[in-house]
């Protein structure tokens, strides 16, 4: 990386009394933990539009396709207040060089996923989106977005900031080379990574960029970062990371002693049955890698995706 990753947040989360009832919802690990490794942008959408603190507490009403946002009590709607003041917030947010957002769960302005709707007959379903929050994520289609709740999972947490941090090498791609070259390094770097997610993306964008020549690079661009993140929402699992170790393995068939061999197997069973986590073959094979000075290897993001002080990978 070479400058520090930039994400979008919802500013309760970072400990600002900014909630309707003038409270916050701090979250130290996004704060103190991840916050060592990222520059966070904080935006509340109410406060910002203009509403005050405290305030009354607002919710969505109608349908997933046409939700307003109103009052509890008093029924004010508030939609195109937010709405004017989404775009251009947004505008603004686009020259911040976001590589992520964190949003507030449940919120009716920032929830992401799973907002409570209520219809006319004031019964609820969790099927909304915050109208700042569906707003942002029309504008940026392909940048990954979690609600805060959510991250609470150890695998959607690894999932999401491991897209995070491939989302930013993208545009360091895109603005420091963005040739077919550069192209081929970045697809390189990423090959196992993709690999633990989609197997049959991999193969896609491997087509793709073999036929880059034929393709003007703007479209090539865009091809790739949406084949690229639709991949990276699917997510890894124990199956598709055990193929992945395996097939890494492979790279030192000719380099492992006997005993190295069987440690490495017994280890990848190990994870593959669930007794220890992803942390402990994907180091293993990171200092074999080192050992026996694998040059592919060494340059593969699937054994170096985020800092390992997150501790991401001790727990899935």
């Amino acid at each position: 990386m070479n400058s520090k990753i930039r994400l979008g947040i919802s500013s309760c989360l970072l400990g600002e009394n900014v909630r309707y009832d003038g409270g916050h919802k701090l979250d130290h690990y996004l704060k103190d933990t991840l916050g060592k490794f990222v520059e966070w942008v904080g935006v509340c959408p109410e406060v910002e539009c203009g509403l005050g603190i405290p305030r009354e507490a607002m919710h969505l009403v109608g349908t997933t396709e046409t939700s307003r946002l109103v009052t509890r009590t008093s029924n004010i709607d508030y939609t195109e207040k937010m709405l004017k003041w989404a775009r251009q917030r947004i505008d603004e947010l686009e020259k911040e060089d976001l590589s992520g957002f964190v949003f507030k769960s449940d919120s009716p302005s920032s929830g992401l996923k799973g907002v409570r709707i209520y219809d006319k007959n004031g019964i609820p379903a969790k099927k909304g989106i915050g109208v700042f929050a569906k707003a942002f994520t029309d504008r940026f289609k392909f940048m990954p977005v979690e609600d805060d709740g959510r991250l609470h999972d150890d695998n959607i947490r690894e999932n999401f900031i491991e897209s995070v941090f491939v989302f930013k090498r993208w545009k360091d791609y895109v603005k420091e080379d963005s040739s077919l070259k550069g192209l081929v390094e970045f697809h390189t770097r990423h090959k196992l990574l993709i690999m633990a997610h989609s197997p049959r993306v991999l193969s896609e964008l491997g087509k793709l960029v073999s036929m880059g020549k034929a393709v003007e690079k703007k479209e090539l661009h865009e091809r790739y970062l949406a084949k690229l993140m639709a991949a990276l929402l699917t997510m890894a699992t124990v199956k598709k990371n055990t193929n992945v170790l395996q097939h890494i393995m492979g790279y030192f068939k000719g380099s492992l002693s006997s005993a190295e061999k069987a440690e490495l197997l017994e280890t990848i069973k190990n994870y593959h049955e669930r007794f220890i986590p992803l942390v402990v073959p994907v180091t293993l094979l990171r200092h074999y890698t080192l050992k026996y000075n694998e040059p592919y290897l060494k340059k593969q993001c699937y054994l170096y995706p985020h800092p390992v002080e997150l501790m991401l990978r001790n727990h899935v």
